[in-house]
């Protein structure tokens, strides 16, 4: 009998070999501890450990993610981290990993301490004096506060000393970035890159942040083929949030699944998406969070204050991945019917008055992004190497060849949202199924623990009377009138044919007249449930007004009821924005320019690359 090279693996067919769907693999093993002769070489070995790695995904999953199981897991990937080492010739992908930030020194502290624990975890490449040798990240720096500057500066030095390699690419850098272009480039790559001043370069946004870097990136690797690009943003970590007891784990070795992708298909772009809170703004999440409210103030209305809590059923499941958005329809999804039920965040045992105290003390957070009753939780329904035609890009999860970078984000002057999705219908339309998805999900969080609200967030206002996402909230209508116009364009030819101005101005104008009754439905929806709302909890008759120790809790409605008033009620800024002939007209001269000017775009941004080579 030979004895294992991999105790790990050993410990896996110990477990598991009998397995029906693992028959064919266990007899190879079978091969190698016998001591079949050419059965027991390096590379033969690596790949049942990859096998045995899928397979482990799935169980672990099946069972809730044990800790022994998860164990087994890391033991496996570090084992076949020697095995490769052994081989002395590591032809794998490297990593760089770009992360756009702005204002936001605590949430990216957050993001790269949880990658540098993914790394020590997989051990992906190895490390070479102290380095993860096959990882590179660069932090685009997007902020206007000095102070965020300086901390976010400080962890190039702080990071890379703990082994992960950094590079900041902040506003100088930038600059000198745009420097080597020429005054007529610049002004031609405008609508890419943007026209600010040295005095005003912050805030720029995360499309044109990334876009200036994909001009560093070329320089930096040019074609090489052993290279690949992901980018991510700076609230979300390398781990993914799971129904059991265990919480947040590390359960998906990224790099490895994303190495063995690139390396067995021909995928140009992939990506992943987000588990944790959802990726979309509250403008298209407050129909359904009221109708969960009311859910949530009927249930617990039933039994008084010093009953048990009764919200620690396990969370609802299903309503496909756009559960939490108020028009799922438009993006080919059912909307759920019926409320969600809110998942109480406290342990140990407590009534009602204290999970209703605590509720409320997170519903403010819906401003930042946060749902109290839809988060969004891993589900591993496929291998994490099965791929699947995309549609969506998620620009805060996506993995790109060098010569990806011809794909710079599209109308990136505009600053609108759904960047992501406008720039996936124009890569499904031209890239076929070198564009694709993979259950490869980060972990999003909107809010810091330690604060419960996000550092930065564009077109949010936190005043001392309140909070106004109207600016949010205007960049998503204007968003979702540039995706569906451009999703339109492109059922007729658009960009790979150039169609007229008519054409352009035509499919706009029905898309504008579609979009605004479907926001002026959900309007009325909203205002009906929010006023449903306002009259269930200022009931006299519920115990909340007589208990003394809700008090804080009541405070904490009222004040959040104020603020939904404010931002989707009859004065509503954000709406008035969107029903403003005026400023309609505006934004519709904006968008219809900018796809008129978008082949010109393109052949502008292909000189830049070339010159930035």
């Amino acid at each position: 009998m030979t004895l294992p090279r991999s105790q790990a693996l050993y410990d896996f067919f110990t477990a598991f070999g009998s397995h029906p769907s693992l028959l064919e693999i266990s007899a190879r093993w079978q091969g190698m501890i016998a001591g079949e002769s050419g059965s027991t070489d390096t590379t033969s070995l690596i790949e049942l450990i990859d096998q045995a790695t899928l397979f482990l995904e799935q169980e672990m999953h099946r069972h809730a993610y044990p800790p022994v199981l998860l164990d087994l897991h890391r033991q496996l990937f570090q084992d076949m981290e020697s095995l490769i080492g052994e081989l002395g010739n590591d032809v794998r992908h490297r990593f760089i990993v770009v992360i756009p930030v702005a204002d936001r020194p605590q949430q990216i502290q957050s993001c790269l301490e949880s990658l540098l624990d993914l790394c020590r975890r997989f051990a992906y490449g190895g490390q070479v004096e102290g380095s993860y040798r096959k990882l590179v990240v660069v932090i685009a720096d997007d902020s206007k506060d000095p102070d965020s500057r300086a901390r976010i500066k400080q962890m190039e030095a702080r990071f890379t000393a703990r082994g992960l390699e950094t590079l900041y690419f902040g506003p100088q850098q930038q600059l000198q970035q745009l420097a080597e272009l020429n005054s007529g480039q610049r002004e031609a790559l405008a609508g890419i890159v943007g026209n600010y001043p040295v005095e005003a370069f912050h805030h720029k946004g995360a499309s044109i942040t990334r876009n200036i870097s994909y001009l560093k990136l070329k320089q930096l690797i040019d074609d090489d083929e052993h290279t690949l690009i992901w980018f991510i943003d700076s609230d979300q970590e390398f781990r993914i949030n799971t129904r059991s007891q265990h919480g947040e784990i590390y359960a998906i070795n990224y790099f490895h699944r994303l190495d063995r992708i690139f390396s067995n298909s021909g995928t140009l772009v992939l990506t992943g998406k987000v588990v944790g809170d959802p990726p979309v703004s509250p403008a298209v999440m407050a129909a359904n969070l009221f109708q969960d409210l009311l859910g949530f103030l009927g249930d617990i209305a039933e039994q008084g204050p010093d009953s048990g809590c009764p919200f620690h059923r396990q969370p609802q499941i299903g309503g496909g991945d756009a559960v939490y958005h108020d028009m799922a329809d438009l993006f080919g999804f059912q909307p759920p019917d019926g409320a969600f039920r809110y998942h109480c965040r406290l342990q140990g045992e407590h009534d009602q008055q204290a999970c209703l105290n605590d509720f409320s003390l997170i519903l403010n957070r819906f401003f930042d992004g946060e749902h109290p009753t839809r988060q969004i939780h891993y589900e591993c329904t496929a291998s994490a190497e099965q791929l699947t035609p995309a549609r969506t890009l998620y620009t805060g999860n996506y993995v790109i060849r060098p010569q990806a970078l011809n794909y710079f984000i599209p109308f990136a002057g505009l600053k609108l949202r759904m960047a992501g999705p406008q720039l996936g219908r124009i890569m499904q339309a031209e890239l076929g199924d070198r564009f694709v998805s993979a259950n490869l999900p980060l972990m999003h969080r909107r809010t810091h623990e330690a604060t419960g609200e996000s550092e930065f967030r564009a077109g949010v206002d936190k005043a001392q009377s309140g909070i106004d996402i109207s600016g949010e909230f205007e960049r998503q209508f204007f968003g979702d009138l540039m995706l569906f116009t451009l999703q339109g364009l492109i059922v007729a030819g658009y960009p790979l044919h150039q169609l007229s101005d008519e054409q352009i101005q035509e499919v706009l104008d029905d898309t504008e007249s579609d979009m605004l009754n479907r926001y002026r439905e959900k309007h009325k929806e909203i205002m009906a449930k929010l006023e449903r709302f306002q009259q269930r909890f200022e009931d006299q008759r519920h115990w909340w007004w007589q208990s003394r120790n809700a008090i804080g809790a009541v405070d904490n409605f009222r004040c959040f009821i104020d603020n939904m008033v404010h931002n989707f009620g009859n004065q509503s800024p954000g709406y008035a924005l969107i029903e403003s002939p005026q400023h309609r007209q505006r934004r519709r001269q904006a968008i219809l320019q900018a796809l008129r000017s978008y082949a010109q775009d393109r052949a502008n941004w292909q000189l830049a690359l070339a010159q930035a080579s």
